[in-house]
């Protein structure tokens, strides 16, 4: 929950832990935006934009105005929790891999996990991952895309993250946006996740964004800054990129986002 420090890359606040005796024992306080570490998504976080409504016609006024519901709120997935096959695209070591090859394609060398608007990841590129690692997709699997965001996020000083900061922008490499992959994650798939700030590229590369459709369309949970580096290396020692994936979320009324308190098991 706190592996972006003081230096959260989305600038939202950073995660604070006070530790404070209380008598005879110990107490703590902890203060934190949801969406600055590991976290899934509700279905009350994003609407259609310019609709402005949530998943099954939830409207502003549910979620912040006078009504007060708790309508579509994460503290309902609490209840069975997210459980299925996961499913790791090891988009990142895939990449790496090719440019070891004598002619590896100028789009993977120009790839730049922090620019989003050039570092998109296609559905191409996820096929050619799966068929790299042998990997078959079943109906209901929870997709998980490993980006690279965060291995180039922990290479990054803390100088060039305040740079990030200062620019104003949210520009990250993920899945493009795009009707082929939207149909595909359709037809496959229960929920979607990843190891970037919004799983999808950001900025949006069409006239539509993955939130809008999968959060508030599908009712699809979506994950965010997931740290999948030590998943990826078990995966590569076992030369097995699915397992049991079992993530139960927070039960907080209301709440619009959840840590993933996530095991994968082989």
């Amino acid at each position: 929950m706190n592996a972006q420090g003081n230096e959260s890359f989305i600038n939202r606040g950073n995660f604070g832990h006070k530790i404070y005796p209380a008598g005879p024992y110990y107490d703590e306080v902890w203060d934190y935006n949801s969406q600055v570490s590991s976290h899934w998504d509700s279905l009350r976080h994003f609407p259609y934009l310019k609709e402005r409504v949530f998943y099954n016609g939830v409207t502003d006024q549910d979620v912040l105005g006078d009504k007060n519901t708790t309508v579509n709120g994460i503290h309902v997935w609490s209840e069975r929790g997210i459980v299925g096959r996961g499913v790791l695209v090891d988009f990142h070591g895939w990449r790496l891999k090719q440019l070891e090859g004598r002619n590896p394609e100028e789009r993977l060398k120009k790839f730049d996990a922090f620019k989003g608007e050039t570092s998109g990841i296609s559905l191409e590129d996820v096929r050619a991952v799966l068929k790299w690692q042998g990997t078959r997709v079943r109906f209901g699997d929870v997709l998980i895309v490993r980006s690279g965001w965060t291995a180039a996020f922990n290479n990054k000083t803390r100088e060039e993250i305040l740079a990030l900061q200062r620019s104003g922008t949210l520009s990250a490499a993920g899945l493009e946006q795009s009707l082929p992959m939207m149909k595909w994650i359709w037809e496959n798939f229960a929920a979607v996740a990843g190891d970037m700030p919004g799983v999808e590229a950001n900025p949006a590369r069409a006239n539509f964004t993955m939130h809008e459709v999968l959060l508030a369309g599908w009712g699809c949970p979506m994950g965010e800054l997931f740290d999948l580096e030590a998943l990826a290396a078990e995966a590569k020692r076992q030369k097995r990129w699915s397992f049991f994936l079992t993530s139960e979320v927070i039960n907080l009324p209301g709440a619009l986002a959840s840590p993933i308190n996530a095991l994968a098991i082989f």
